[in-house]
């Protein structure tokens, strides 16, 4: 698996409205629900159950609770290494626990990531300096760190 083939399967999602807890391509989806969606399109059927979330969730228990399952299920990698698929985590404000995600889809001087975001939907975005400095935490999908250890 690679990191194209990551990209490639969000960008079938590009257009699908945001609908908060949901994850079904062209119905509705959060940022959550597009990393579920492209999970089960690559890597089968989602490791664990998602329990039912507000909108302000993991803010007033500062539980880290996006980045904890993010770390439990897909392999973290270097912020200052990006490549094409990378599963970005941001912290919205500075303090604030880490609660939006989406997919790098370009590196370098264009990078870009898809995202669901809220009054958009699902958008591919410059990765610009505002975006960019949010950014806490980088992952790659498990088969696509098992194709990185082989090389």
């Amino acid at each position: 698996m690679t990191g194209a083939l990551i990209v490639e399967e969000a960008r079938c999602w590009l257009g699908t409205p945001y609908l908060h807890g949901t994850s079904v391509k062209g119905a509705g989806c959060d940022c959550l629900g597009l990393l579920r969606g492209v999970w089960r399109a690559v890597e089968g059927s989602e490791p664990e159950e998602v329990p039912w979330y507000s909108a302000d969730w993991d803010e007033p228990q500062r539980k880290e609770v996006l980045l904890k399952a993010s770390a439990r299920h897909l392999r973290q990698v270097k912020l200052d290494e990006p490549s094409v698929g990378d599963v970005v985590l941001f912290r919205m404000k500075a303090g604030a626990v880490a609660k939006h995600l989406g997919i790098q889809t370009v590196v370098g001087s264009d990078a870009a990531f898809i995202h669901s975001y809220s009054g958009h939907g699902v958008v591919e975005n410059a990765l610009s300096k505002p975006w960019a400095r949010r950014i806490v935490a980088r992952f790659c999908f498990p088969s696509v760190a098992d194709e990185r250890n082989k090389n």
